[in-house]
C-alpha cells in the first residue's frame, strides 16, 4: 500500500475514533413527581360568581389540609389548575407546578387565592375540556414547562354542576384521552341536578381506577375534594376504589 494512502487512513481512523466513543446524551429527566394532575374547574354560565368562588377556595383549602400535604410525600405531584367554559375555552389559571413538600402545597393554595376572577364562560362543554387538558401533558403545551406526559399517571380532575351542553361528546373524549394512559375523575358539585355524579360515571370518567364524587356545599366539596387528592397521589391504579366507565 503506498505510504501516502497508508497515512491518509491512518489520520481517518485517529479523527473517527473520539467520535465513535462519544457516549448517548442522556434520555429526557423524568418529571420527579408520580403523579400528573390538570385540576379543570368550571367556570360555565351555569355557575354563578359565587359558586366559582366556591370551587376555587375548596381547591385552596384543601391543598392547605395537612393530610393531602402528607400524601405528597408518597411521590410527589405536578399540578396545573384551569377552567373550562364552552368549546374551545380552556384556561390555564396556574401552569404546571411541581408539590413534593407542605410547604409546597401552601404556596400553591395561596397562588390559588391570588388567581384573577372574572374568567367565566358561557357553555358547558366537557368533552371539549377533557380533550384540552389532555393536551397539557404534552411538552411545551399550554400548561408550561415540559408538561406533565413523564409523570407514572397522568389524571384530569374535571369538577361541573351540570351535564354537557355544547361540543365534543364527553365519552367520546373520554375513550380518546384513556386509549392514550390518561385517567379522568370527576367532582359533580349537586346544586342542581342530583344526578349528575351518576352522569359523570356514564359519560365522563374512565381509565384504570377512575372514579366520581360528589358534593352539595362547601364543606362537603373541601372533603370529597381532599379524599380524591388523596387517592390521585397515593394510590396506584389497582388500588383505586372502581374501574370508570370507557377504560380500555
Amino acid at each position: 500500500m503506498p505510504r501516502v494512502l497508508l497515512s491518509l487512513l491512518t489520520a481517518l481512523a485517529l479523527l473517527a475514533g473520539p467520535a465513535a466513543a462519544e457516549p448517548k446524551p442522556d434520555p429526557k429527566p423524568a418529571s420527579g413527581a408520580g403523579v400528573a394532575l390538570v385540576l379543570a374547574l368550571d367556570g360555565s354560565a351555569s355557575i354563578t360568581q359565587g359558586d366559582l368562588e366556591f370551587q376555587l377556595q375548596g381547591h385552596a383549602a384543601a391543598f392547605r389540609d395537612p393530610s393531602v400535604a402528607d400524601a405528597l410525600s408518597a411521590g410527589g405531584a405536578l399540578v396545573t389548575l384551569t377552567a373550562y367554559s364552552g368549546p374551545h375555552s380552556l384556561k390555564v389559571l396556574i401552569p404546571w407546578t411541581l408539590l413534593k413538600t407542605p410547604e409546597d402545597a401552601r404556596r400553591f393554595a395561596d397562588r390559588i387565592d391570588a388567581t384573577p376572577r372574572g374568567f367565566q364562560g358561557d357553555s358547558t362543554a366537557i368533552g371539549s375540556a377533557i380533550e384540552e387538558a389532555a393536551k397539557l401533558f404534552a411538552p411545551g403545551g399550554d400548561g408550561g414547562g415540559d408538561g406533565g406526559g413523564n409523570a407514572p399517571r397522568r389524571v384530569i380532575d374535571l369538577v361541573s354542576n351540570g351535564f354537557s351542553n355544547s361540543g365534543l361528546d364527553p365519552a367520546t373524549a373520554r375513550d380518546r384521552v384513556t386509549r392514550r394512559g390518561v385517567i379522568v375523575n370527576g367532582l359533580a358539585i349537586l346544586d342542581e341536578f342530583p344526578w349528575l355524579e351518576e352522569y359523570f360515571e356514564e359519560h365522563v370518567i374512565g381509565g384504570p381506577g377512575s372514579f366520581a364524587k360528589s358534593a352539595m356545599d362547601r364543606a362537603s366539596f373541601i372533603e370529597a375534594l381532599r379524599q380524591k387528592l388523596i387517592l390521585e397521589m397515593v394510590s396506584l391504579p389497582d388500588h383505586l376504589p372502581r374501574q370508570g366507565a370507557g377504560t380500555p
